[in-house]
């Protein structure tokens, strides 16, 4: 599964990106706002992520930056599962932050959560994360005014989380975004899956 932003090209992560992931990612400051990603991060950590199986209904995407010559990892976006529930995460690469990536690729994530039949997201930050918080925010997500103690595998340890989601199926009455020529393709592909 891919797709296209103005920056970003959001592909599946494949075995040869351990060790730009690895580069990416290897920053206490990155892995520290992450529940699921060890400290300290090693090449071994990195090619297990590159090389594991994805769900069909919960993608994740490395962000890569579209340049005029090889295209340069941003971050990652996907989906999971939390309790229950399907969870969007994502962080970005130090270089990268404060340029709008996260936004950028979690609005596409969000449309190809709807397009593959989600029909609500949530996600969370950590208390001390705000700059995620706010990208929660510009992604249309609203706060339950919920704390959670959530597991940081980076600092091993639990850590208040603010509580976010998001309905996806619009409500009475809203007109609905057309959907774009992925989320057609990929509708009709999931479609054609389930009647196999």
């Amino acid at each position: 599964m891919f797709a296209r932003t103005e920056r970003l090209l959001l592909r599946p992560s494949w075995p040869e990106d351990a060790q730009e992931l690895h580069r990416a990612i290897d920053d206490e400051a990155i892995v520290r706002n992450l529940a699921r990603a060890p400290w300290p991060y090693s090449v071994d950590d990195a090619r297990s992520f590159a090389t594991a199986t994805q769900p069909v209904l919960l993608p994740n995407f490395m962000l890569m930056l579209r340049t005029d010559g090889a295209p340069r990892l941003v971050g990652s976006c996907g989906l999971g599962e939390h309790n229950g529930e399907t969870e969007i995460g994502y962080w970005i690469a130090r270089p990268y932050w404060g340029l709008g990536f996260a936004t950028e690729a979690g609005r596409a994530v969000v449309r190809i959560a709807g397009a593959l039949g989600h029909k609500r997201l949530i996600a969370g930050h950590f208390t001390d994360n705000p700059a995620s918080g706010r990208v929660l925010r510009k992604l249309g997500f609203k706060s339950t005014g919920q704390v959670e103690q959530r597991h940081s595998l980076g600092r091993g340890q639990s850590v208040a989380s603010a509580l976010y989601e998001k309905e996806l199926a619009p409500t009475e009455g809203e007109d609905r975004p057309m959907r774009s020529s992925f989320e057609h393709d990929m509708s009709r592909y999931l479609s054609e899956l389930r009647a196999a």
